[in-house]
């Protein structure tokens, strides 16, 4: 075949084309079937033999391949490439179209990629897919087996079908973010609701266990020091002294009750006085505290104050530690919470099995509500936790919880010419087309 030229009688397969991209764009929001759709279309139609479409990640650095006619429908989502690779790459970094009509060997901007069998064609055209606003989403490449000189009127042609699938692109994208925030609203509100259940009983349990039976003695003393009056006031006395006690404890654990629900302190005096009074809440340890005087959005301060809170409880239940660092500090436009203690420790790799120099138990890898818990609540906060352990080496927590969410990176926005348009370490324990490369996903 030497190729179907677009012009006179071919206007009306021309208008055919773009009128079925556009069915198969309108038929749904599977970016993937619309993808594989056109790619027929566009081979059918035209007389190419091949067709793919590549898409420049979020990021704007790496074209992956999501698109293609048979048999290399199998390689969508296997192949990419960096901006700038290969043909299509170039296509992507420059925003203009390329034509090669046969010799690609010769071609500096071609990448031999063995999957896609690049031997068995010998001319392309490829085009970049721009939205109208001039953002570059991707490439689509035709090949042929035979020679063919593709023609201005063939690229526009392309151009015109990558415009279509462009915004078909986007709406897809749109459609999946929207999905994406509405399970993440779901889960949220399901998370809400554990949450909100695990504080009733925590607290129901606090009050049963401790308030409510500390005023049961109270009500007992209070009687037998009503039965004594008449004959010892001795007893009277004696029996008075033990209900102020327990009423002296019962309020005392009412205040705890109440500063587990929302301490009062951290609307006071900010959250490094309230790590600075939680860390006297665990006699048993030696607490040290290196915190950051800074205020923060209120749900912010709450989540790392509820994080050094479980992470202190952790530790005094199961680490069986001395001492504990607690560290709060400002890592640029992020605030780091670290907890680490000198405990037994555990190795993560076996969760909790013998270990240490001497075969000793080792404490179980932290699992449960507490560490869900913690994960969970830095996630919706668009922060991360990491977990450091070996055995007898203690263990770190480390929160990090950005103060302001990252802005999204737009895609590069392309000229439109007259052809075509680290997070820092955890410390440890005290396509491409036949013309581009292609590095497998495994």
């Amino acid at each position: 075949m030497t190729g179907a030229r677009l012009d006179g009688v071919d206007a009306e397969r021309e208008a055919q084309l773009l009128s079925r991209v556009i069915d198969a764009i309108s038929g749904g929001l599977d970016l993937g079937r619309i993808l594989q759709g056109v790619t027929k279309l566009v081979t059918e139609t035209t007389g190419t033999d091949v067709c793919f479409v590549h898409l420049l990640d979020e990021r704007g650095r790496t074209l992956c391949l999501h698109g293609a006619t048979p048999p290399f429908d199998k390689l969508v989502g296997k192949i990419e490439l960096d901006l700038g690779e290969g043909v299509a790459g170039w296509v992507a970094s420059h925003g203009e179209p390329a034509v090669i009509v046969d010799d690609k060997a010769a071609d500096p901007r071609y990448r031999y990629i063995p999957a896609l069998r690049g031997e068995e064609f010998t001319s392309m055209a490829s085009v970049p897919v721009v939205t109208p606003p001039g953002h570059l989403v991707g490439v689509l490449n035709v090949h042929t087996r035979l020679r063919r000189e593709f023609t201005a009127a063939d690229v526009e042609l392309l151009r015109s079908v990558a415009g279509l699938v462009a915004g078909a692109i986007e709406n897809a994208r749109l459609h999946r973010r929207l999905a994406e925030r509405e399970e993440a609203l779901e889960q949220f509100a399901e998370r809400t609701v554990e949450w909100q259940e695990h504080e009733r009983r925590r607290l129901a349990g606090e009050i049963h266990d401790g308030i409510s039976q500390r005023i049961v003695s109270l009500f007992f003393h209070l009687s037998a020091a009503a039965d004594a009056i008449p004959g010892d006031p001795e007893i009277v006395a004696e029996q008075v002294a033990l209900a102020q006690e327990l009423a002296t404890a019962a309020l005392d654990e009412t205040r705890s009750a109440i500063a587990g629900l929302r301490p009062p302190i951290l609307d006071d005096l900010g959250l490094a006085a309230s790590l600075e009074s939680l860390s006297h809440s665990f006699p048993q340890l030696d607490v040290q505290i290196e915190a950051t005087r800074s205020r923060m959005a209120e749900h912010i301060e709450t989540a790392v104050y509820r994080t050094a809170q479980e992470a202190l409880q952790n530790v005094a239940k199961h680490a069986n530690a001395h001492s504990v660092r607690v560290r709060l500090y400002l890592q640029r436009d992020t605030m780091v919470l670290e907890v680490a203690d000198d405990g037994t420790g555990f190795d993560p790799a076996l969760g909790g099995a013998k270990g240490g120099a001497k075969g000793e138990e080792v404490a179980a890898a932290p699992t449960g509500f507490g560490l869900a818990g913690m994960r969970e609540r830095a996630e919706l906060l668009g922060g991360k936790l990491e977990l450091a352990s070996s055995p007898e080496r203690g263990t770190t927590v480390r929160l990090t919880v950005p103060l302001s969410p990252p802005p999204a990176a737009p895609s590069p926005a392309l000229p439109v010419s007259p052809v075509g348009s680290p997070s820092p370490p955890l410390p440890g324990p005290p396509h491409g087309t036949p013309g581009s490369p292609a590095r497998p996903r495994h």
